[in-house]
């Protein structure tokens, strides 16, 4: 058994199975820059040992993760630093290169990449708790993580616009309904549920797998996906209704988006 430490993410190694944590419950696991660099770092060196078979994205507290740290972004717009955290996209491109299985538990809220980052797991539970939220267009932004293609493949395009577009949250019943999800357990089952899962993955033959999973997915399509809503990402974050957005974040009040016709 291996264990890194890089607070607030926590990796450990055991029996062929990755186990990434989220825990920085006190910020309702927010993501920040830094904490996408750990968690890049982890997936690379999973990919890269032979004796890891698969990948399991977990979280601590009552919230798999509010989304992406908004002080970042807002900090990004309001500097017109038009590239963002450059460890988002590492991240990204990462998820959607990955050969091995990867396992998402998630409980409680999963914002805006909690949720577009399932679209690259493999097999995914839900506690009876879950809610799967995609808020971008309500923050003057556009979707990531290839979503733009993966989401609509999934659900369908009418489900996929009433995500982005009115950004209400989908229960995990509706999520296994959807395809987002393959089970629902309960909150305290999760964890259990899910090493379960993992463990039985990581006794099967490897690269029997990872060629499945390889025919099963175009990594090619999905990073011209990532390249296309990058450069609109960009555009947005320089937008006046991203300044309006993270102003009125900042302000704590609603953004009023009539000022920025």
């Amino acid at each position: 058994m291996s264990v890194t430490m890089s607070e607030p993410v926590v990796v450990t190694n055991v029996s062929g199975v990755c186990t990434i944590t989220i825990s920085r419950v006190e910020k309702k696991n927010a993501l920040t820059d830094a904490m996408y660099g750990t968690l890049l770092a982890a997936m690379q060196a999973a990919e890269k040992d032979p004796g890891t078979h698969v990948i399991l994205f977990r979280s601590e507290g009552p919230m798999f993760t509010s989304g992406n740290d908004l002080k970042d972004f807002a900090a990004a717009a309001m500097s017109g630093v038009g590239d963002g955290p450059r460890n988002v996209e590492l991240f990204l491109e990462a998820l959607a290169a990955a050969t091995k299985p990867i396992i998402a538990a998630v409980q409680g809220k999963a914002i805006g990449i909690g949720t577009t980052m399932l679209l690259h797991c493999d097999y995914v539970l839900v506690a009876e708790d879950a809610e799967l939220k995609t808020p971008f267009i309500g923050l003057a932004l556009v979707p990531e993580a290839g979503s733009t293609l993966l989401m609509p493949a999934r659900i369908g395009y009418g489900r996929a616009f009433e995500m982005f577009a009115l950004g209400e949250p989908v229960n995990a019943k509706d999520a296994v309904a959807w395809g987002l999800a393959n089970k629902v357990v309960p909150n305290a089952e999760l964890d259990a549920a899910a090493q379960k899962v993992a463990q039985t993955l990581s006794e099967l033959p490897l690269g029997a797998l990872m060629a499945t999973k390889k025919m099963m997915r175009d990594a090619d399509a999905i990073k011209k996906q990532l390249d296309v809503e990058k450069a609109a990402f960009v555009e947005r974050l320089a937008s006046p209704e991203a300044m309006e957005a993270f102003t009125a974040f900042m302000e704590k009040r609603k953004p009023d988006f009539s000022k920025c016709v």
